[in-house]
């Protein structure tokens, strides 16, 4: 069983159409024939963003390193959509050398994300490089198996945070990623992908029913409610382990 792609033919949302043509008029301005191409993946991408909670998210491919310029370039196209567009929450950007994403080294990383996760907006498509892939444990360990990182980090990013907002940002990242980890743990049975971290939290539970309560919690850290800091952090000690342990037996089982 092959796993979907995004439709690239379907319109994007409205309301985010300008904020894209405009994200490729900076980048063709400031990188020129060093650029490759430009890719979306997220919600908006997907065609499922929310104006006030959904970030943009962006992949610049060149041909050559543009460390020299690059922090100026992204932290002024930051900043112009602060101005211009306040109702996407954040800008990210991934960037990479077109080399290093053809490289067979990047088959599970790269070439799953454009093949499956993305949108190509400008110039050449290199998801086309790349076949339909199948559900596998390659791909799932992949995308999550630094999931132990991610907790040690987020774990001592909240218990250090002194702002509310600080605070909510954290576990609402953190809260996406476990359950995203969550359902690629069972993705080589369940032979799909998902996305969206509230789909994967429902379907990890076709799986693991006994984990319904750190389900529904890690949901309710998603909504963005302020949550006690002890709490977060009992989500993160108890069902964070739980996870990373259960990685650890899949890849020792599997390999």
């Amino acid at each position: 069983m092959y796993l979907s792609s995004i439709d690239p033919k379907q319109p994007f949302q409205a309301p985010y159409q300008p904020a894209i043509n405009d994200v490729v008029s900076f980048l063709t301005s400031g990188l020129g024939e060093n650029l490759h191409s430009i890719y979306l993946y997220g919600s908006v991408a997907r065609k499922t963003a929310i104006a006030g909670q959904s970030n943009l998210d962006v992949i610049i491919l060149t041909h050559q390193s543009f460390a020299e310029n690059k922090t100026a370039l992204l932290n002024s196209i930051k900043w112009r959509f602060q101005k211009s567009y306040p109702f996407i929450t954040e800008i990210n950007f991934k960037c990479a050398l077109v080399s290093d994403v053809v490289s067979l080294e990047s088959i599970f990383s790269w070439g799953f994300q454009l093949r499956h996760c993305a949108v190509c907006i400008y110039g050449e498509d290199l998801a086309e490089c790349f076949g339909d892939y199948e559900p596998s444990w390659e791909i799932a360990k992949h995308w999550n198996m630094d999931v132990e990182d991610w907790v040690a980090v987020y774990r001592n990013r909240i218990a250090r945070a002194d702002k509310e907002a600080d605070l909510i940002k954290a576990q609402k990242i953190i809260a996406k990623k476990l359950l995203r980890a969550s359902y690629s743990l069972v993705m080589y049975r369940d032979k799909n992908w998902f996305d969206d971290p509230t789909v994967c939290g429902q379907q990890f539970l076709r799986y693991h029913p006994e984990k319904q309560v750190e389900i529904e919690r890690l949901g309710i850290l998603l909504s963005g409610r302020s949550i006690a800091k002890r709490s977060v952090i009992g989500i993160l000690d108890g069902f964070g382990d739980w996870l990373v342990k259960q990685y650890k037996k899949t890849e020792f089982r599997i390999g």
